[in-house]
């Protein structure tokens, strides 16, 4: 993408009521008044919420929305001109149980309060395969912390990916923690009985792996 586009996708995620864009220092002096109030100032109803972390185009946030109009969906991303698709999809939709969300992920116990999201789901990350890598892993038993303490008692987790590597280190460590796997696969689209939500809706990257013949993981896990 060039740069005069970058910047054109920047300028209208500005213009977008979708779009929610708060500064690093508004988050870490709990100026955000959005925390703990979601439902309440923003989609207005008491549905669940549910988040997509590392949303990209924001693929999978649109499928959710549109799946399931009686929750309301998050797309998280610090890259803002990939998830002007999705922001823009969703205005032209009238989709309304949907928002984007511009902020880093180790942000996130700034942007949501203890308890406040149902659901989590992590499509596609980089799995920071080199060891000095891992502080940036979506997974690591620090990231999982901070997702546990903003999730509802019963809250869910959802990691799909084409990393062989991630699914394993991911399932290793919820093992050793102790948590409660629902469900895991090493192979979605090669097997029965998989979730309708987890092969339905398939990101960009997803396309683009299947047409590789790359096996899509993918676990579901509670805490």
């Amino acid at each position: 993408m060039g740069s005069k586009n970058k910047l054109k996708r920047f300028k209208e995620n500005e213009t977008f009521a979708n779009v929610l864009q708060p500064k690093r220092e508004e988050l870490l002096t709990g100026q955000f008044p959005l925390k703990g109030k979601w439902n309440a100032l923003y989609f207005k109803n008491n549905h669940p919420i549910v988040l997509e972390l590392g949303c990209g185009k924001g693929e999978y946030s649109i499928g959710l929305a549109k799946k399931y109009p009686n929750k309301n969906f998050i797309g998280i991303d610090i890259k803002g001109a990939r998830f002007w698709r999705g922001a823009k999809t969703a205005l032209d939709e009238k989709i309304s149980n949907v928002a984007f969300l511009r902020t880093q992920i180790e942000l996130i116990e700034y942007c949501f309060a203890q308890g406040e999201v149902s659901e989590i789901w992590i499509t596609f990350p980089d799995p920071q395969i080199k060891y000095k890598r891992t502080k940036h892993r979506l997974t690591n038993a620090d990231f999982l912390n901070r997702y546990k303490n903003i999730l509802t008692t019963d809250g869910q987790m959802h990691l799909k990916t084409d990393s062989e590597f991630m699914h394993g280190y991911t399932l290793g460590l919820l093992h050793g923690l102790g948590c409660n796997i629902l469900y895991a696969n090493h192979n979605i689209y090669n097997s029965d009985g998989v979730p309708a939500e987890v092969t339905q809706i398939q990101t960009f990257y997803e396309q683009f792996y299947l047409q590789q013949n790359k096996p899509i993981t993918y676990i579901n896990f509670r805490f």
